[in-house]
């Protein structure tokens, strides 16, 4: 990605957690537990977490595959990846890894995650790059692994859903507006057992699908 976007987002990661907590209403991580939980990680498993942010969900992951598991967390933002690593500190987490990378450009083998998560940051995907990234996702997830998206439902609020939208444009192109009513259908031209859970609150969803 651009210069220009990743240093937009260098400077974002610093107000990133209070951003995304205000809108979810997710102060004690329920949200993020219910993504980890639909994963159907095991003990031991692999799993990868795109667009990582500032690593609020490798540390839910990591208790799903525990310490002969492995989390890697990806983000292409340098300023969210030392957020991220903080976090992991703080924590003692020792089974997360992180890597600075581009999700359409995924620097793994084939086949070695059980499954891929993606938190709020799918919609900040450019269109193109979004296909691209889905691909990548099926080709480094194994066979009978899931991807699991959580993102924001439109907020009912007239004034909220109005700055939505604004992110939505800003960040993810023209068509982004249109790509909502579509991602059910984009997630079955990729992936089977496709299903869509808003969760408590109203305020967010989760879209999973698996590799066959």
């Amino acid at each position: 990605m651009g210069s220009f976007r990743r240093s937009y987002y260098n400077m974002f990661s610093k107000v990133y957690d209070r951003i995304i907590e205000l809108h979810s209403h997710d102060p004690q991580g329920r949200l993020r537990r219910a993504l980890a939980d639909r994963t159907g990680l095991k003990p031991g498993d692999k799993s990868l977490d795109i667009c990582t942010g500032t690593g609020a969900v490798p540390p839910v992951l990591a208790k799903k595959v525990g310490n002969k598991g492995l989390v890697v967390g990806l983000d292409f933002s340098k300023g969210m990846l030392q957020k991220a690593s903080k976090k992991i500190s703080t924590n003692s987490l020792e089974n997360i890894v992180l890597v600075q990378g581009e999700a359409q450009h995924l620097p793994f083998k084939a086949g070695i995650f059980s499954a891929v998560t993606c938190s709020h940051a799918f919609y900040e995907l450019k269109g193109e790059i979004r296909e691209e990234a889905l691909m990548e996702i099926r080709r480094v997830c194994q066979s009978k692994g899931r991807f699991c998206m959580m993102e924001h439902e439109v907020p009912k609020k007239r004034v909220i859903r109005f700055l939505f939208y604004i992110r939505m444009l800003v960040a993810g192109g023209l068509r982004s507006r249109a790509f909502l009513s579509q991602e059910t259908d984009l997630f079955r031209n990729h992936f089977s057992e496709v299903k869509k859970d808003i969760l408590p609150g109203g305020n967010t969803k989760v879209i999973c699908g698996t590799i066959e």
